[in-house]
């Protein structure tokens, strides 16, 4: 029984999540993010390689992960998320254990991991082909091994919670912030006797776990250009309401906030809930003090969410508050311990409408790829050209999303290319300089550009623009939300 209970703390919390984040799961359409992570991952591996070399380096490990994974189960939208899925109930798991260990209770460390499925941003992000969930999951395991590490010293522990660190750090460098978080906690555990032999112990795994991250680094400086200059210095509002965005729903913030402060205000459960609110804590705003100073700027809510397992971790700890004052009340464990895991019906309830508007069609982009690639699909003949919006709109990836989506009978040659993404190693095709010169004889031409306008040449590059009036008349103009589809004919 004892065996039972001991692993039904991080189990139980590990499956449901996994239940939860596959509710739906291929429902939301792709955005464009998802469709780089598509495009990226499809490639050969030398051409995945290349592409890495010239952008998007800070996502190459998730685009290897994807590309090993839809080598074996294939692209569809639920497949290509799966990975992250599982990444966010080994999340849970960990923050679980966490819980546990550093409340000595297996209420806190049950509702913890309970919690951590209540957020709806853990569902939108365990519903996404990106990193965010496995970093999730990463920053959670090393928070596990470093407690670990800090309580019986060992090469093994160390390895583990630097390995943790590596893979955090290789999938997206902003969650080595984590580190300022965890900087308390290593402190506070070298304050015992016999135990300081962890100050030197601790920067020793931390550069074992940073040094594999170097290239992404090199790589990332280089292009921060490409990936980031769209980014602006956050203001204190940004971070005043970061915690919103971070948790999705300020109803459920406010209940995590609740529990939390039942966890601080406990003198039992005082010192860890101070540990464990730095963890959720520092990182961002450490984060938000870098991207203020620095010429680069990092902050944005999804880069943030591993955080998240310490805040639930942190939150755990008032349900087994709730949990240890009702055995004080005399109250059987038997009923002690789902009285005080009810408190996670309150967040999960709260959180429910949100969670129901994460799982519809639209709720990942307002820009409908596949509403365009069904119009181009209908009215198809054998022959078409597509132009797709390019040029300064190329971060949109309308052209790569209309391959995913149309069927494999449908493929109009895509007029004003020079080189496809994949000859380029690049997302994005290298375009003619004389848009008139790559024409070629097509009867009829597709365009997709983006916005609702009655101009099928809305937002093209000018040089696009004036060859296609001049030589071609339109047939017929449709929309979908954001973007518009037409249909040219040959004058």
């Amino acid at each position: 029984m004892r065996i039972v209970r001991q692993y039904a703390v991080w189990l139980v919390p590990s499956v449901v999540t996994l239940v939860v984040c596959l509710v739906g799961i291929g429902v939301p359409e792709l955005w464009r993010d998802e469709v780089s992570s598509w495009s990226a991952s499809g490639r050969s591996l030398g051409g995945l390689v290349g592409i890495l070399g010239n952008v998007d380096a800070s996502n190459g490990a998730s685009y290897l992960l994807l590309h090993g994974w839809t080598g074996v189960f294939g692209d569809a939208p639920g497949v290509l998320r799966f990975p992250s899925a599982l990444a966010m109930a080994g999340a849970a798991a960990f923050t679980a254990l966490t819980a546990e260990r550093m409340f000595g209770s297996r209420t806190a460390g049950l509702g913890a991991g309970l919690l951590l499925a209540t957020v709806p941003q853990v569902s939108r992000y365990a519903q996404e082909a990106r990193a965010y969930a496995v970093v999730t999951c990463a920053v959670a395991a090393a928070a596990w091994c470093l407690l670990r590490a800090l309580e019986r010293p060992g090469v093994g522990r160390w390895a583990g919670y630097a390995v943790c660190t590596a893979v955090a750090g290789t999938f997206h460098l902003v969650s080595l912030g984590c580190l300022v978080g965890q900087l308390p906690l290593v402190l506070a555990a070298a304050r015992r006797p016999g135990s300081r032999r962890v100050l030197r112990q601790w920067p020793v795994a931390v550069v074992a776990g940073v040094v594999p991250t170097l290239p992404v680094v090199v790589l990332g400086r280089l292009q921060r250009g490409r990936q980031l200059s769209w980014l602006t210095a956050p203001t204190g509002r940004e971070l005043r309401f970061v915690w919103q965005e971070l948790f999705g729903s300020y109803q459920v913030l406010y209940a995590f906030l609740a529990l939390a402060a039942l966890a601080l205000l406990w003198r039992p459960f005082r010192g860890p809930a101070v540990l464990l609110l730095g963890m959720a804590a520092l990182p961002v705003v450490a984060v938000w003090v870098v991207s203020r100073a620095g010429s680069t700027a990092y902050f944005l809510p999804r880069y943030l969410l591993f955080t998240l397992p310490a805040g639930a971790a942190l939150a755990g700890g008032g349900i087994g508050v709730l949990g240890a004052l009702l055995r004080r009340a005399r109250v059987p464990a038997v009923a002690a311990v789902p009285l005080a895991l009810a408190a996670v019906v309150a967040p999960a309830a709260l959180g429910m409408d949100v969670q129901r508007s994460l799982r519809t069609t639209a709720s990942h982009t307002d820009t409908d790829y596949r509403g365009a690639a069904e119009l181009v699909a209908a009215g198809y003949a054998p022959g078409d050209g597509l132009v797709a919006a390019g040029g300064d709109l190329s971060w949109m990836m309308v052209g790569p999303a209309l391959d995913y989506y149309l069927p494999d009978a449908v493929r109009p040659r895509e007029m004003f290319l020079r080189e496809s993404p994949v000859v380029a190693h690049d997302l994005y095709p290298v375009e003619c300089r004389v848009p008139a010169a790559c024409m070629g004889d097509e009867r009829r031409v597709w365009v997709v550009s983006i916005g609702t306008g009655d101009d099928p040449y809305q937002r093209l590059p000018a040089g696009q623009a004036g060859a296609l009036r001049a030589a071609y008349t339109p047939s017929e103009v449709r929309h979908v939300p954001g973007l518009t589809v037409a249909l040219l004919v040959r004058r």
